[in-house]
């Protein structure tokens, strides 16, 4: 049996999937298919939007670690549980802001493609990273996070 109160068995690096599909997407867009979408006027007001929010919360959320001293490095151990800032409203602020950002860099490109690996990205990130966390956090900290899971959702 594996030690998962030292440190979570985390698969892949979390922003991979969202730096792939960024980097993909415009790749596809501009040397295979086209995916473009007409969003007016607004397109990139809004995708600045998006992207100003989703790093928001990225840097409100690191924040709240250090102020709890314990690591953001998703395949270090925690060594306290947070659950004020960001984490009121989600157990995973950091991957909610990167949806964001995604959300944001597809307005600003004007195409779909990045949204398009959305569904792969959620499959990677829920069995290859949250799973492993959430497997630590709840070895380390026992009644402690499961009475946190019961009060906060995972997104939203």
């Amino acid at each position: 049996m594996k030690d998962e109160t030292r440190r979570p068995r985390t698969l892949i690096l979390p922003p991979a999937p969202y730096a792939a599909a960024m980097l993909g997407g415009w790749w596809l867009d501009r040397n295979v298919l086209p995916l473009a979408f007409d969003g007016g006027a607004a397109s990139r007001p809004l995708g600045w939007l998006w992207l100003a929010v989703g790093l928001a919360l990225f840097v409100w959320t690191l924040w709240t670690f250090h102020r709890h001293h314990t690591t953001v490095n998703p395949y270090g151990g925690a060594s306290a549980l947070c659950t004020s800032g960001p984490f009121r409203f989600s157990r995973n602020p950091i991957y909610l802001g990167d949806w964001l950002i995604l959300i944001g860099v597809a307005l600003l490109l004007n195409t779909l493609w990045p949204l398009a690996f959305a569904p792969l990205i959620w499959i990677m990130l829920r069995f290859g990273v949250i799973r492993h966390e959430e497997a630590h956090l709840e070895a380390k900290f026992g009644d402690a996070y499961r009475d946190y899971t019961r009060r906060v959702r995972r997104w939203l």
